[in-house]
């Protein structure tokens, strides 16, 4: 397995659920990985299940000097090729009860977070390079439990647009990755106990009738960190089960 041999990569949101499946493939395929969270146990936990070929600097990407902290370490490596801006919180509320600071904490870590995660990596990534990003369906899903994070996942799918149009000189890719429903401590998390309850209802949105594992999404993060996608950029790749197809 050394579809990224000798590859540098950055994993924001790397020490549970998607991030940390994906640092573990990351490193199984030969790159060396750093990667961020805001909790430092969590990360320390993270490297120690990983055991090699990974750094870990705790920050927050809504935090501008965080980000120069780990891109500061990034560059003891030299050059980065890949960045997979994977961080975000999910915090369901229907409109009527989304305060101001829910909607600015949403958007600084979905959507200027991962803004300035690339903006702040660009220095440091070579030619040819791979950005990739973590969306989900729910922007083209209206599900009404989610108007700001919807919104923040339709601004990254915007992003990405105009990345492939700047960055193409430098053949540096940028795609987004948009996971359905998936086995996380983020799934878990929004609902208040009533994860269980929330996961049947969404089997039965969803085609294959299941819910997806991080391990699927680290599949598809690898193929598009991985020159074997070295023609694709500015995709919306959908790893969901077919719940936007139909």
């Amino acid at each position: 397995m050394s579809a990224l041999k000798g590859k540098v990569a950055v994993i924001t949101g790397g020490s549970s659920g998607i991030g940390l499946a994906t640092a573990k493939r990351f490193v199984e395929e030969g790159a060396y990985v750093f990667m961020t969270g805001r909790r430092q146990a969590e990360l320390d936990k993270a490297v120690a299940e990983i055991g090699e070929n990974v750094t870990a600097v705790q920050g927050d990407v809504s935090n501008l000097d965080d980000l120069d902290r780990l891109y500061k370490e990034v560059a003891t490596k030299g050059k980065l090729d890949v960045l997979f801006a994977n961080a975000g919180i999910a915090e369901p509320k229907p409109t009527a009860t989304v305060s101001p600071e829910d909607y600015d904490k949403t958007f600084d870590i979905n959507a200027r977070g991962v803004f300035f995660a690339v903006q702040k990596a660009l220095p440091l990534m070579k030619d040819g390079g791979s950005i990739i990003l973590t969306g989900s369906g729910i922007w083209q899903k209206g599900i009404p439990i989610y108007p700001t994070y919807g919104a923040t996942k339709a601004a990254l799918r915007s992003f990405v647009r105009t990345w492939t149009a700047e960055l193409a000189g430098k053949g540096i890719r940028a795609n987004v990755i948009s996971p359905g429903p998936v086995e996380t401590p983020i799934l878990k998390g929004q609902f208040d106990g009533k994860a269980d309850a929330m996961k049947e209802r969404f089997k039965t949105m969803i085609p294959m009738g299941r819910i997806g594992k991080p391990e699927e999404i680290a599949s598809a993060a690898v193929f598009l960190a991985s020159d074997e996608s070295s023609y694709i950029s500015g995709i919306d790749l959908p790893v969901d089960g077919g719940l936007v197809a139909v």
